[in-house]
């Protein structure tokens, strides 16, 4: 199989769409995310935008990646600024990652009106920064900006956009269609005219303005292109990126061609949706591939049809990507999803009884507005419950959170609760600034002289989601919680009416999961 690189630009195009916002915790999760599912480039930003950024390269250094290769984004050099003193260029040096990507402009429009330079000096800029660059002994990828429209407009110039670069030494040159209004055979037609005039490896950056980025993807791939530039579930300005889920699925179980790692296909959904939760967005149900109703079937004859033959009515293995077959009048067993997520750790891959039993109350508990992708420590808890690996160190008498304000003046916040530890009741009360700090502060008190491992659980991120809009304000929402601890960085989660509660109940899994895994690991279980 001829092979194909994915170029994830999640974590810098995919921010820009509306709502998102990463910090650097999160992009160092999705990071690891990507890279075990085997990606071959994560951009990670734009390291002079803003401090975030530059903080999350830094952040970035210490990751130990098996597979993919971080890349730094930036631009050309300004107008009338020698590339050694462009600040732009010199923080992509800084950035310390070995792939650079440099973007620049393409069509002649936005050279004179936007850039407000000559096409010459355009022409100049290009060269100029990628020659620097690889000049420091970097690998650059030259994207070319509004290329699909800069050679609509002006086919000579855009072609000498992208030869500058690939003269100045770019490892490889990505057209993108910026504005996302090109169709298919304009993009195929140019992937292979780019291709036979610069002879280095040519890419495609694809946007879905025009509902065509996986097909344009495709179009460009077929002429040619050997790396796809996308975001994960297609998040990005405006009506987003391509979305490279589908376009990962297309290319190894319809088109022939290989990409990411061998066996990590089984994983697409799993990562899929873990973006949706660090992301904070609602999932869509109907995404192709990995989507909740990508293989839900209901009623008549299809339900009938897919009991006897599943080829039937899905047009792949749901299997083949990690996701599951549902069948909404009584959902189907889904054991292996269970077994291939933790069986082997718990030695129960093979116990269909105990792989039921789990199954059971995670499809209870997500029906009630649970979700486990973000939060595999809580899933973790479930499933040492139903198979006896659970041990309790403490049980709750009751807690009270008093939030209080006079005038304009500040917000005051006390949390007083019991608890039972070793059959003794101790109360604690703690100030916070909220509710949950108040809380867990109040929590840490009590447990933390019998169980001193909690002191290395620190709370990462914290996020709340309405799961029944319609409710309105007496809404059920869900909470999930990012914690880093000696086992690393887990997610927890918790469902109620009360945000107090959904967030309580988020502490005391991670306090748990905490605590289970000390005792493990000492010896003392």
């Amino acid at each position: 199989m001829k092979p194909v690189q994915i170029y994830d630009t999640t974590l810098r195009d995919g921010s820009q769409g509306e709502g998102i916002s990463f910090s650097v915790q999160d992009k160092l999760q999705i990071c690891r995310r990507l890279d075990e599912l085997g990606i071959d480039f994560i951009e990670g930003g734009y390291p002079l935008s803003n401090p975030k950024d530059a903080a999350f390269f830094q952040e970035a250094a210490a990751l130990t990646l098996r597979h993919s290769r971080l890349v730094a984004f930036g631009m050309t050099r300004r107008k009338g600024v020698k590339p050694q003193d462009d600040v732009g260029l010199n923080a992509l040096r800084d950035a310390g990652t070995q792939y650079i990507t440099v973007v620049g402009k393409t069509w002649d429009l936005h050279a004179t009106e936007v850039l407000g330079v000559s096409l010459q000096e355009n022409l100049e800029m290009i060269a100029d920064s990628v020659r620097y660059l690889v000049g420091l002994g970097r690998t650059v990828i030259y994207d070319a900006e509004h290329f699909f429209d800069g050679v609509g407009a002006n086919p000579e110039y855009g072609l000498q956009t992208i030869q500058a670069a690939a003269q100045a030494g770019a490892w490889l040159i990505c057209l993108c269609d910026t504005n996302g209004g090109s169709m298919p055979d304009h993009v195929a037609q140019w992937v292979k005219r780019a291709a036979d005039l610069v002879k280095i490896p040519i890419g495609i950056h694809p946007h879905n303005d025009s509902g065509l980025a996986v097909a344009n993807a495709q179009a460009a791939v077929q002429a040619g292109a050997v790396q796809v530039q996308g975001t994960m579930n297609g998040i990005g300005e405006r009506c987003g990126n391509v979305d490279i889920t589908t376009v990962i699925a297309n290319l190894r179980l319809k088109m022939g061609y290989e990409c990411l790692l061998p066996d990590s296909l089984g994983h697409l959904t799993e990562v899929s949706r873990f973006v949706y939760e660090i992301a904070n967005l609602n999932a869509v149900n109907g995404q192709p591939f990995v989507g909740a109703s990508a293989f839900a079937h209901k009623g008549g004859m299809h339900v009938h049809a897919v009991n006897k033959l599943a080829s039937s009515y899905e047009h792949v293995a749901p299997e083949a990507i990690g996701n599951s077959r549902r069948i909404l009048v009584s959902e189907l067993s889904g054991v292996s999803n269970i077994a291939a997520k933790a069986g082997r750790k718990f030695n129960i891959e093979h116990d269909r009884a105990a792989l039921k039993r789990v199954l059971d109350k995670v499809t209870e508990l997500e029906s009630a507005g649970y979700v486990f992708e973000a939060a595999e420590a809580s899933f973790e808890l479930i499933l040492r419950k139903q198979i006896g690996r659970w041990h309790k160190f403490f049980d709750l008498d009751h807690y009270r959170c008093a939030v209080s304000r006079q005038g304009q003046g500040a917000v005051l916040t006390k949390a007083t609760l019991t608890l039972l530890v070793a059959n003794q009741a101790i109360t604690a009360s703690a100030d916070g600034d909220g509710p949950v700090n108040a809380l867990d502060a109040a929590l840490r008190r009590v447990l933390e002289p019998s169980y001193p491992a909690i002191k290395s659980l620190h709370l990462v991120d914290y996020k709340v989601r309405v799961v029944n809009a319609r409710a309105e304000t007496a809404a059920k929402v869900r909470v999930v919680i990012e914690f880093r601890s000696p086992e690393g960085v887990f997610g927890t989660v918790g469902v109620s009416e009360n945000i107090i509660e959904a967030s309580w109940q988020a502490l005391c899994d991670a306090v748990e999961y905490r605590l289970l895994h000390d005792a493990e690991a000492s010896g003392r279980r």
